[in-house]
C-alpha cells in the first residue's frame, strides 16, 4: 500500500481482466472476444479518418454516431448515449442513478465489475442468489432498493431472461432505475430496447466489442428515456466531454451500417457454439443453456481448476473463476471452428474420452 493512496484507493479490489500472457502463442478463449475480424467497411472508415483532422478534438456530442445508432435501433436521438466502451457507460450509470441510501441489487454470480463500481461509488449491494441451475429469477428482486442491474445474457453463466421477465422486473420497481446490460444479446437473445417506450426507468447498455468485433475500438451505447440519457450526460460532462475519438466514431458508424456482415459473423459464432456444446455434453460435461458467445461448463469427474491448468499447458486459454458456487466451472469463449476443434482435441486428451 502506498502512503500516497487515499483511503478509498486502499480499500478497492479492482476488476481483474482475463490474462494476456506473452510467453508463447495461445488459442485465446478466455476474454469473450469475437474470433472474426471487424467489418471491412469499419476498417476502411477508420483508415479514411486517419488524417490531419486528428489534430482537432472530436465532436463531444458524438452526433454522427448518436444519429446512426438512433436510426439503427428506431429511437429518437434524445434516447441514445454513446461512450468509451460499455464499461465506462456502466461506471457513469452507477454514479448517475443508484441511491447510496438504499441497497443496489444484482445477481450473486454476475459480471464482477459491478462489485468494483459499487465500492468505488460508495454503494452498498445486496446480492440476489441465482438458482441451482444459475438462472435469474426476477421475483427474487423484491426488496426495497436503490436500483437494479442485471446482465442479459448473464455473465459468466450465459443464460437469458425473456422480455416478459424483464417487463415484470420493470413494473415491480417503477421508481428505481433498472439497467439491463446487453453485452452479449446479439448471440441469441431479444433486446429490451423495445421496452423503453413503456418503461422510463429502463436503461439498456450495449457494446460493439463482442458482436461487432470492435473490442479494440472501445465503443458502447446506452438507450433509455430522455431523463436517463440526460443523467448520463451530466456525469460524462463532469468527467470527460471527449469520450470517443475520431477514429472510433468513424469505425462505429460504418460497423452499424454493415448489417449483412454483422449477421454473418454472429450466425457463425452461434452455429459453432451449438456444435461445440453438443460435443462437450457427449464428453461428460454439463453446460448451461448459453445465449452468449461463450459456454459455461463443468465436468462430472475432473475439477475445473485442473482442466484449466492442463488446457493452459497445451496452449489453450479459458477463464477459471475461483469463486463460491462456480469454482468448478470454466467459461470458454467461442473461437473459430479451427480453434474450437483444437480445444475439443485438447479436452479429449485431458478427460480421456
Amino acid at each position: 500500500m502506498s502512503k500516497f493512496w487515499s483511503p478509498l484507493t486502499a480499500s478497492l479490489v479492482p476488476y481483474v481482466p482475463g490474462e494476456q500472457p506473452k510467453d508463447k502463442v495461445y488459442i485465446k478463449l478466455n476474454t469473450n472476444e469475437n474470433p472474426y475480424p471487424p467489418s471491412p467497411k469499419a476498417i476502411a472508415a477508420i483508415v479514411g479518418a486517419t488524417n490531419e483532422d486528428l489534430r482537432l478534438y472530436p465532436d463531444p456530442t458524438c452526433e454522427v454516431l448518436v444519429r446512426a445508432a438512433a436510426a439503427y435501433y428506431g429511437l429518437p436521438e434524445e434516447q441514445v448515449f454513446v461512450g468509451n466502451g460499455s464499461d465506462e457507460i456502466l461506471a457513469f450509470a452507477f454514479a448517475a442513478f443508484f441511491d447510496p441510501a438504499k441497497k443496489l441489487l444484482f445477481p450473486d454470480i454476475t459480471y464482477s465489475f459491478y462489485k468494483v463500481y459499487a465500492k468505488l461509488y460508495g454503494l452498498s449491494a445486496e446480492l440476489i442468489a441465482l438458482d441451482e441451475q444459475f438462472r435469474v429469477h426476477v421475483e427474487a428482486f423484491h426488496s426495497d432498493n436503490g436500483g437494479i442491474i442485471i446482465p442479459n445474457p448473464n455473465a459468466p453463466t450465459a443464460q437469458l431472461l425473456s422480455l416478459d421477465e424483464i417487463r415484470t422486473l420493470l413494473a415491480s420497481h417503477p421508481d428505481q432505475a433498472v439497467i439491463i446490460d446487453e453485452a452479449y444479446i446479439d448471440f441469441g437473445g431479444q433486446s429490451a430496447i423495445e421496452l423503453i417506450k413503456d418503461y422510463p426507468n429502463l436503461l439498456v447498455v450495449q457494446t460493439l466489442s463482442k458482436s461487432r468485433s470492435l473490442a479494440g475500438l472501445r465503443v458502447g451505447f446506452a438507450f433509455g428515456s430522455e431523463e436517463l440519457i440526460d443523467g448520463l450526460n451530466r456525469i460524462k460532462n463532469s468527467f470527460n466531454s471527449y469520450t470517443l475519438d475520431r477514429l472510433a466514431l468513424a469505425g462505429a458508424v460504418a460497423s452499424l451500417e454493415d448489417d449483412a456482415y454483422f449477421h454473418e459473423t454472429t450466425a457463425k459464432v452461434i452455429a459453432t457454439r451449438e456444435r461445440v456444446t453438443e460435443q462437450l455434453l457427449e464428453m461428460g460435461f454439463k453446460a448451461t443453456d448459453s445465449k452468449a458467445n461463450f459456454v459455461f461448463i463443468s465436468h462430472k469427474e475432473i475439477e475445473a481448476k485442473e482442466i484449466f491448468q492442463q488446457l493452459r499447458d497445451k496452449g489453450v486459454l479459458v477463464r477459471y473463476f475461483n469463486q463460491p458456487r462456480i469454482d468448478n466451472y470454466l467459461r470458454v469463449s467461442i473461437g473459430t471452428d479451427e480453434e474450437m476443434d483444437a480445444f475439443i482435441a485438447a479436452l479429449h486428451e485431458i478427460v480421456g474420452v
